[in-house]
């Protein structure tokens, strides 16, 4: 064995959690959380193992998620009182589940996932992982904020649904309890254009240096947007989304051309919304140039969808 591989092998030595627990039930994941609020929950391990590996963070345990066929699942939901379907996404899917069977119900979902890592990565990651993570830099949040989606949690005290606005606290922080687990994401189903880009220091394989969403909701006339990698945590763009709606001034089948004017004031008003930091991945003054130029790309390539239909 060389000296490196035995390094290796010590490191994982060092660093391997003291207890790992694999429930097959949702009910018997909610009372080995209550049981053991020390133990991590995993499901892909796309995040939490490189911290192991790194030695970033040394879990008391593991609580793998990963043996819960319901998690991977994914199905429609009905509104009801006239709302069209919602998506509930499992908090197991994978991002190329995601890719393969939900591009035309989550389109900007379907992009952003697209972009995670490597295929071996995608087949692993999960948005169930990412907002556990709450990463300001998670590909799926940017697409989670603009199209309005509510989180399910779920503990010894029951069920509740938190709006993603109101899920991110703080610098991978969020309002998910010791003793609660990440169960599903529910997402209305698509009813206009959608977009996802993102940048970073090399094309693929990277994490975002910053990352915007852009999505058009025809029937509840609104606008969403979505930040990510710019903030304490992914943000919208609420005077940008207004501005956008006001241009569209009802037209929403059909607003004509889009008028140069707004999409750069589109795109100044997305890069004002950030509180962008400096580090290794970008400056602040180059985050806030790059989501202004996104910003507009996005815009453009959603409005020409628009009236597509009347054509």
């Amino acid at each position: 064995m060389s000296d490196g591989l035995h390094i290796a092998c010590n490191v994982e030595e060092v660093v391997q959690p003291t207890a790992t627990l694999r429930p097959t039930t949702w009910a018997d994941a909610l009372e080995l959380r209550a049981a053991h609020p020390e133990a991590l929950p995993i499901n892909g391990g796309t995040d939490v193992m490189v911290e192991i590996n790194f030695d970033r963070r040394r879990p008391a345990g593991l609580l793998d998620l990963s043996q819960i066929p319901e998690l991977a699942t994914w199905e429609l939901l009905e509104a009801g009182d006239g709302n069209r379907p919602l998506v509930r996404l499992g908090a197991g899917l994978s991002y190329t589940r995601i890719v393969e069977e939900l591009a035309d119900l989550t389109p900007s979902l379907a992009m952003a996932s697209r972009t995670v890592g490597s295929p071996q990565i995608r087949n692993r990651g999960t948005v169930g992982g990412n907002l556990g993570t709450a990463s300001p830099a998670g590909d799926a949040h940017p697409p989670l904020l603009a199209t309005r989606a509510v989180v399910e949690l779920e503990g010894p005290s029951g069920q509740r649904l938190v709006p993603i606005d109101e899920y991110f606290v703080g610098p991978k922080r969020s309002v998910l309890a010791a003793d609660e687990l990440i169960r599903a994401v529910r997402i209305p189903v698509a009813d206009g254009p959608q977009q996802f880009s993102k940048i970073g220091p090399r094309n693929a394989m990277v994490i975002a240096t910053t990352s915007f969403a852009l999505c058009v909701d025809r029937a509840d006339r609104r606008i969403g947007t979505g930040i990510g990698s710019a903030g304490p945590t992914p943000l919208r763009a609420h005077e940008a989304e207004a501005l956008i709606t006001d241009a569209i001034d009802g037209r929403w089948d059909d607003p004509g051309p889009l008028d140069p004017a707004v999409a750069v004031r589109f795109g100044e008003l997305v890069a004002a919304a950030a509180s962008p930091i400096d580090d290794v991945r970008g400056t602040a003054r180059y985050r806030r140039h790059a989501l202004g130029v996104l910003a507009r790309r996005c815009l453009g390539w959603v409005w020409e969808p628009l009236g597509e239909a009347n054509r």
